[in-house]
Formats: C-alpha cells, structure tokens, sequence
C-alpha cells in the first residue's frame, strides 16, 4: 500500500485546515475504487517528522504558512534534519505543497523548491 506522508506546521489552524481538506481527498474511498490503490496516509507534525518517516513514504505532502516570505521556522527544522539522510534514498518522489499566504505564497514556494531536490 502507498503511504503519502504529511508534514506541515501550522501555528494559527489556518495550514492545518488546508491541510485536512488535502488528507480527506487523498483519504476518499472514491480513489480506492476508481484505481484499486489504497493510500496509507501520515499526517504529521513537522516538528515531530523525521528521516525514518520521510524513507518509509512513497510521496509527500508539505504544508507551511508563509512567514515575512519564507517557509515556517518549523519546516525549515525539518528540512535541516531530513536534508541529507534521505537526500539520496527519495529521488523521484513525488511531492506536493500547500502554502497557506496573505499574498500569493510565491516566496515560500521559492523558499521550499530547492529543498525538495531529493524528491525531484
């Protein structure tokens, strides 16, 4: 079974309720049925997500508000800790973002991009 790994930060639930309504679409039995595959979706905190979770997922989901034009201080954590163990390990990976903005989220787009090289 697939499993996407969900890793975002949110400090105000704004993110956190961007990222629910992403988990309930991945998550809908609707996809089961229409393409036999059923995902094995983790939700987790970016403070709390680690290599181990990042290796044992076959895609991703990244979730951070933009803060004065970059990612979350927390996200950026766990890039700093996942970076390099898995830089060779999730090549090919697919990934997806979702920024939650005042604006049009561009420079925390920009700020994460680099970031997912080992997904790429």
């Amino acid at each position: 079974m697939p499993r996407l790994a969900v890793v975002y930060h949110s400090a105000s639930g704004s993110t956190s309720r961007l990222v629910e309504a992403a988990v309930e679409g991945a998550a809908d039995p609707a996809i089961a049925e229409s393409t036999g595959v059923e995902i094995d979706v983790r939700v987790l905190s970016a403070l709390d997500a680690g290599a181990d979770d990042v290796l044992s997922a076959n895609g991703y989901l990244l979730g951070t508000p933009e803060y004065f034009g970059y990612m979350s201080g927390a996200l950026k954590d766990f890039f700093d800790r996942t970076y390099y163990p898995c830089l060779e390990h999730t090549r090919g990976r697919p990934y997806g973002l979702v920024v939650k903005a005042g604006g049009d989220g561009s420079a925390a787009v920009a700020a994460v991009q680099p970031l997912t090289a080992g997904l790429e």
